[in-house]
């Protein structure tokens, strides 16, 4: 038995709801082989009486677009068993009812068809997120099924990483160290941190080190009296004696100069603040939070930030995974933007499956902020309700349009190697130049099989198919595939 599938000694229940006969005994095989204790049924109707008489700590249900069935389960499970954790599957072509689904409180969702190792993955995933305990789970769980403005989205399994660090940190008044590429919302999880506090009425103040003069941002932060310098006409506190008891959190730290890393290390070395011109020190209350988009461990090698005061801040890390690593949260997100510029407009947006697609191909290297920004533009440009290709950002139609091109060109170097220069013509057959466009196509496109049947023009189902036809098993990764002989064929590469 593997661990962590065992809850107060006994297994943990999972019921499997899908019509399939064979793909619910091969849920629930997987279910058993992964530690499980398991069992299926083949409708909705049939699993109701379970979940009123028996305990069911994970919830595996077929989810149809076409029927509310699935919708109205998951609404009674969750007010009648709020702690069961439920994965969705679904058979059609959009993740919008998986979005809907998990909106509405499913713990996270697949895709048919899928890999068992995938689903493997995600019921050991949901059942760490069902054993965890106390305070530290509540505060995450209110963190992962937030939707609102102002609070973290994302129920990935690198941000539920975050969330367990976070909600430990939240309960401390040490300083910590946030750590992300620009965009990945170092501010919003400062800001959730404070708000989890006991801090939380108290004020929460930010000062951007890399945005003024170093002149400026002493003063800002420090404080003056009167007559500290010319134009010091009044008395100034600073942000750290301003913020009482509440929260400093000083973004990009790494900007500072060396003489203001070596200032702000004695006032949290003394916990006292002098203000410029003063005789006299101020002690400090306010809990420090730095942020840094720069990896401030390689600039303290460098010489360029103060090795004591990086340990001294950095008594926690918290890691905010780029977007890319977190592709499953881009519909989410995608789905809170789209919610916030529905309020703010009064239009109601959705988006187009090839949109959505094109959202989780593209490595949105300025992260959140950009998806964001990407959904604003969009819900701008669209002459309707319904947000196409073509109301996306350049940068994502280009990127889109490059693929295409990738996958135009492999096909077409398949179609020429029919014939080989310097020798009589050879006619290859038609089901092997379908072999081959269809290998080269998804080793070029790194092994995504859904992108593959879009620009190849067929389904899912031909697809895994053809594959299953040419040997080729789902656990295989085709893009270390490499050809045999020019042309003729494919070996694995590892």
């Amino acid at each position: 038995m593997m661990q962590g599938m065992e809850h107060g000694g006994n297994r943990l229940h999972v019921l499997v709801i899908e019509e399939d006969d064979a793909t619910r005994s091969a849920c629930v095989e997987i279910a058993t082989q992964r530690g499980f204790s398991a069992e299926g049924v083949a409708e909705a109707s049939n699993a109701q009486q379970l979940l009123r008489s028996h305990t069911v700590d994970l919830l595996l249900m077929e989810l149809k677009a076409s029927r509310r069935e699935g919708m109205q389960l998951l609404e009674e499970v969750k007010a009648l068993k709020p702690d069961t954790a439920i994965i969705v599957m679904t058979s059609t072509t959009t993740i919008g009812s998986a979005v809907e689904a998990m909106r509405g409180g499913a713990t996270d969702y697949l895709t048919k068809p899928f890999l068992m190792e995938e689903l493997g993955t995600v019921l050991e995933r949901a059942a760490h997120q069902r054993q965890a305990s106390g305070a530290s789970r509540n505060l995450r769980e209110r963190l992962r099924s937030s939707g609102g403005a102002g609070n973290l989205v994302g129920r990935s399994q690198e941000m539920d990483k975050l969330y367990r660090i976070l909600a430990k940190v939240a309960q401390s008044h040490h300083p910590a160290l946030i750590a992300g590429e620009p965009g990945t919302g170092k501010e919003m999880v400062a800001r959730t941190i404070h708000g989890q506090s006991e801090a939380a009425s108290q004020p929460f103040l930010t000062v951007d080190c890399g945005a003024f003069a170093p002149e400026m941002i002493e003063h800002e932060l420090f404080g003056y009296v009167k007559g500290a310098f010319p134009g010091a006409l009044r008395n100034a506190p600073g942000v750290l004696a301003s913020a009482e008891r509440g929260t400093v959190f000083l973004d990009e730290i790494g900007q500072l100069t060396p003489e203001l890393q070596g200032k702000l290390l004695r006032v949290l070395q003394e916990k006292e603040i002098r203000p410029a011109g003063a005789t006299h020190r101020i002690p400090l209350h306010a809990r420090i939070l730095a942020a840094s988009s720069v990896d401030l461990a390689a600039a303290v090698t460098k010489g360029t930030f103060r090795k004591d005061l990086y340990y001294r801040l950095n008594v926690v890390t918290l890691r905010i995974p780029p977007l890319r690593e977190r592709r499953s949260d881009i519909p989410l997100l995608a789905t809170h933007f789209l919610d916030r510029m529905s309020r703010e407009s009064g239009e109601s947006y959705t988006l187009s499956d090839d949109a959505l697609r094109s959202m989780m191909d593209y490595d949105w290297p300025q992260n959140v902020r950009e998806l964001e920004g990407a959904i604003e533009r969009a819900c701008t440009m669209a002459s309707g309700p319904v947000i196409h290709m073509g109301d996306l950002p350049t940068q994502l139609q280009n990127h889109e349009l490059g693929l295409r091109r990738e996958a135009s060109s492999q096909m077409q170097k398949a179609q020429s190697a029919v014939i080989q220069p310097g020798a009589m013509p050879r006619v290859m057959p038609l089901a092997e130049l379908e072999k081959q466009a269809i290998l080269t196509t998804i080793r070029q496109l790194k092994g995504d099989k859904l992108m593959a049947a879009r620009l190849l023009g067929i389904g899912k189902t031909t697809l895994y198919r053809k594959l299953k036809e040419y040997g080729v098993s789902d656990n295989v990764s085709l893009e270390t595939l490499e050809p045999m002989n020019g042309t003729h064929g494919y070996r694995n590469g590892m």
